[in-house]
């Protein structure tokens, strides 16, 4: 096993300068597991690195790698690791990072959890994004029972997760989506669903907490927030981040409805508290499309034109549903849903150690 399936790209520009190439295998360093990446999803943020948006971070070392998350299984333990073993089943975040679209990635502990046993891992692996969800609702916002929550994109990868965490979280949730998609995020628990094309923020009403997962608009969405209310947003307008930015970095110290924001790095405790919500049936996987590692060009093509219905998720171990099809599953809630959030939605994170003891790392 000396070298390994990669997505990569050797200059910036569309979809199209992705291909599959090949790459060594990452060694291990002390303190870290070697996964074997099943599948990954496609996130914003990797479109851009792609096109040259962000290449003071991303650099010209080409050739350069995408994915940022991943849901596989152990393959190798380093030995001052404890609590894993070769073959459990996890999912995760390479951090600020690109490079999960492969066969493999080297990991830390602390960079991953064990992933939800009541779904695949094609279909885990669109939902690593809903632990920026959880952040933002959570910690940032503080939602509580009986609030008013507005998700801007309530379709997307994000924006899916927080619609049932909101539900799940007690409050009257209203999402903005794309019109073909409003049965969707209706079902996914929103009491009221608007299209963005023919509902402005004029058309709303007051809300307790807005989550802004597109990052246009701020000021404008910023006035809907009620007395006391938040305001939560994990994008930024890409075509003009000087202002953008500096309008998010003002609001977050002056005026009285203050705006949060933030750029998620979640570490296991995080990724553990998601699985539990997974497993409770709180939160359901969305995945549009599943894509093969070879047709990567085909599903960052397919998020740049939008309308997305949940995550593009791209399969790295053939097994199935097979690649390029259209695919959604709901699973059904179960009764420990209201139960979990009742119970831990203020408490303490599960860590690994609620499965195999002390996890190192």
């Amino acid at each position: 096993m000396d070298d390994m399936r990669a997505a990569l790209y050797d200059r910036y520009g569309p979809p199209e300068v992705l291909y599959e190439g090949r790459v060594p295998v990452p060694g291990l360093r002390q303190g870290e597991v070697l996964v074997r990446v099943h599948a990954t999803s496609v996130n914003g943020g990797e479109l851009y690195g792609r096109a040259g948006r962000v290449r003071l971070v991303t650099g010209r070392r080409f050739p350069l790698r995408t994915g940022m998350d991943f849901a596989g299984e152990i393959a190798r333990v380093d030995g001052a690791v404890k609590g894993l073993r070769e073959g459990d089943r996890v999912w995760g975040l390479l951090g600020r990072t690109f490079g999960s679209a492969a066969e493999y990635v080297a990991v830390r502990p602390r960079q991953l959890s064990y992933a939800p046993v009541n779904i695949s891992l094609v279909e885990a692996a669109s939902l690593p994004a809903g632990t920026t969800a959880i952040t933002a609702l959570e910690t940032k916002a503080g939602l509580k029972a009986g609030e008013r929550l507005l998700v801007r994109g309530g379709a997307g990868g994000i924006g899916s997760v927080a619609v049932q965490l909101g539900k799940a979280l007690g409050a009257h949730v209203t999402a903005l989506a794309g019109g073909k998609n409003l049965d969707l995020v209706r079902e996914l628990g929103a009491d009221e669903a608007y299209s963005y094309t023919t509902t402005g923020p004029e058309d709303l009403g007051t809300f307790d907490v807005v989550l802004d997962t597109v990052g246009t608009e701020h000021r404008a969405f910023r006035r809907l927030l009620a007395p006391g209310g938040r305001m939560v947003s994990i994008a930024f307008d890409i075509d003009h981040p000087g202002a953008s930015l500096s309008y998010l970095l003002a609001s977050t110290v002056h005026g009285s409805r203050r705006v949060r924001f933030f750029s998620g790095n979640p570490k296991h405790d995080l990724f553990a508290r998601l699985t539990r919500y997974v497993e409770s049936g709180a939160i359901r996987p969305v995945v549009d499309t599943v894509h093969p590692l070879s047709g990567i060009a085909a599903a960052h093509r397919a998020l740049e034109a939008g309308g997305v219905r949940g995550k593009h998720v791209i399969q790295v171990v053939p097994t199935s549903p097979e690649p390029g099809r259209r695919y959604r599953r709901l699973i059904p809630a179960t009764n420990e849903a209201q139960a979990l959030v009742r119970n831990t939605s203020a408490g303490p994170s599960v860590t690994l150690e609620s499965r195999t003891g002390t996890t190192s790392g």
